[in-house]
């Protein structure tokens, strides 16, 4: 017997969001239509796959909202037409996959099973990157080249030739930056600074 997946469809078009839950009647697919996000958001599921369309970045929208619960739920995007540019910026937003409208139980399978290939590893490392580049927004610019410089290993000396200030104002941003991102070390604003690939 398939396995049965829950599909969580967010998509704030009435008729469309009507039409793929008729699409998907019958088939080992459990369809829960939400309009938006501050919906599904409002009563965050516990499991299920994520089938957004793809208007105005939702997909990084949501990778917030999961970063902000601690919840990770595979995201898989769709939308009419798409041209190239819409696709890569939701796969880089989060999505693990992208559908065009109109699809079949068949093709939302072939979805979900390349999703699932890589669900539990890629979503972790997308939820770290999102968390890291959540607590380096409040950094100053300044502030963001001196992190850069310590997780390069470079010393306050070395940071302050590069950016022509002196050791005392790096080792007074280092602080300032250590302060805001909540880190209590050194080795673990590196790992911020590398969770979201700040540097390599």
């Amino acid at each position: 017997m398939a396995r049965r997946h829950t599909i969580l469809l967010v998509d704030s078009n009435t008729r469309r969001r009507a039409a793929i839950s008729h699409c998907l009647v019958g088939s080992h697919f459990h369809v829960e239509p939400f309009e938006d996000l501050d919906e599904i958001g409002a009563r965050w599921p516990r499991e299920g796959v994520i089938l957004v369309y793809n208007d105005d970045r939702p997909v990084r929208d949501l990778l917030e909202r999961m970063t902000s619960s601690g919840r990770w739920l595979p995201v898989l995007a769709f939308s009419e037409e798409p041209n190239a540019h819409k696709v890569v910026e939701a796969v880089l937003d989060g999505a693990l996959d992208y559908l065009v409208w109109p699809f079949d139980g068949p093709q939302l399978d072939q979805a979900l099973e390349r999703a699932e290939h890589s669900d539990s590893a890629v979503g972790n490392a997308r939820l770290r990157e999102a968390r890291a580049r959540s607590r380096l927004r409040r950094l100053t610019p300044r502030e963001r080249e001196v992190l850069t410089g310590v997780a390069r290993g470079l010393s306050n000396r070395q940071i302050g030739e590069e950016l022509a200030i002196s050791p005392r104002t790096v080792e007074i941003h280092r602080a300032n930056m250590l302060s805001k991102i909540g880190a209590a070390h050194t080795s673990e604003a590196i790992r911020v600074a590398v969770e979201a690939a700040l540097v390599d």
